[in-house]
């Protein structure tokens, strides 16, 4: 008999669907140029602050959000890779897919990072290009405009052509629980902690990592 649980908390899921968002809008107003790139900066601004907050989400969150929990050593990967999964692998994060999201959020922050100090010499330039050299900031916008902008891309066709294989192949459809936050598990185990507490102290941590984020921006102009 199928079990009920909680995986995905509140936060961790408006975490995910406002990322999704921020990237789509950020390529799109990157396309555009022009008067769309202080709304690009805007977004950069905003996708920085989410990623601060799930960092810190990662250590305090519910208990399937938390990195203890789908961050693995080599020997896990390599046994999930061989069909020895352990349990907990089917609740949140496999093995595989915790490389995806840890990858996603390293090089989302190297991506707002560079952007910070980039310049196309036109419509944009970052709050910290006065703070180094020239050399620099003609680094940080090529890798900004080409490199990490490519290599976040292929992240989220990769992430998407996993959530596919995962429907067709596995028949396991991960969309729905990252939506309403609940899976239908086989045995019990624990759920994550979403209650209205955990919610508050979601906001504030969020309000928080905002904050930082526009004081920084503010304080660098």
């Amino acid at each position: 008999m199928a079990i009920r649980i909680r995986v995905w908390d509140l936060p961790t899921r408006i975490f995910h669907w406002a990322l999704v968002l921020c990237i789509v809008a950020m390529v799109v107003t990157a396309q555009i140029g022009g008067e769309a790139m202080p709304w690009h900066m805007r977004l950069g601004c905003t996708v920085l602050s989410l990623l601060l907050f799930r960092i810190v989400w990662g250590f305090i969150g519910g208990r399937w959000s938390r990195f203890s929990s789908f961050v693995h050593g080599p020997s896990a990967v390599l046994a999930y890779v061989r069909g020895q999964a352990l349990t907990e692998h089917s609740v949140g994060h496999n093995p595989l897919g915790a490389g995806s999201v840890l990858a996603m959020l390293f090089f989302l922050l190297a991506q707002v990072g560079s952007g910070m100090f980039s310049d196309d010499d036109i419509a944009f330039s970052g709050p910290l290009t006065k703070y180094v050299s020239n050399a620099a900031v003609k680094l940080a916008t090529t890798y900004h405009a080409d490199i990490g902008k490519i290599i976040v891309l292929v992240l989220v066709l990769l992430h998407v052509a996993a959530i596919v294989y995962y429907r067709v192949k596995k028949k396991d459809n991960l969309v729905p629980a990252m939506l309403h936050g609940d899976k239908e598990l086989d045995q019990p185990t624990e759920a994550s902690r979403d209650d209205a507490r955990s919610r508050i102290v979601a906001a504030v941590v969020f309000a928080l990592c905002a904050a930082s984020v526009a004081c920084g921006v503010r304080l660098a102009g």
